[in-house]
């Protein structure tokens, strides 16, 4: 594949509190996710260098958007009031991530320019390892 920017996202969703996809790419203004693994010294008495082993596999971001009443407030209101797992979908150059994640927090901010916006951090949530395709 060839070096692309990171403009023109084909998707990107949250399921709203009944397990409904929102496609709330438009009101996205910024997103940041990361793959992380755990990681276990496992370093023996006999070794002058660290030995280590990756463990658990983990899928953790947030999305910070434009407050749209019709589409993602819609979709993260219930944050608050809601134990459910929701699909993060992304979809970038063709490449796709869609893991159950717990979304923690869906955060308001005004400005004082009066720019409504919001943020929602997301961790895994079933234990599936996350796996772009």
């Amino acid at each position: 594949m060839a070096k692309v920017s990171g403009l023109g996202w084909t998707t990107f969703s949250i399921d709203d509190g009944t397990g409904a996809a929102s496609v709330m790419i438009n009101d996205i203004l910024s997103a940041e996710f990361a793959t992380p693994r755990g990681v276990f010294d496992v370093t023996g008495l006999d070794k002058s260098a660290y030995e280590r082993i990756l463990g658990l596999a983990d899928f953790t971001g947030q999305a910070t958007g434009q407050f749209n009443a019709t589409l993602s407030h819609l979709a993260l209101r219930t944050v608050s009031s809601t134990s459910v797992n929701r699909e993060v979908s992304i979809t970038v150059a063709g490449q796709s991530i869609s893991p159950e994640c717990l979304v923690t927090d869906y955060a308001l901010s005004r400005a004082a320019d009066g720019n409504l916006t919001w943020t929602a951090p997301w961790v895994l949530a079933d234990g599936a390892v996350p796996t772009w395709a």
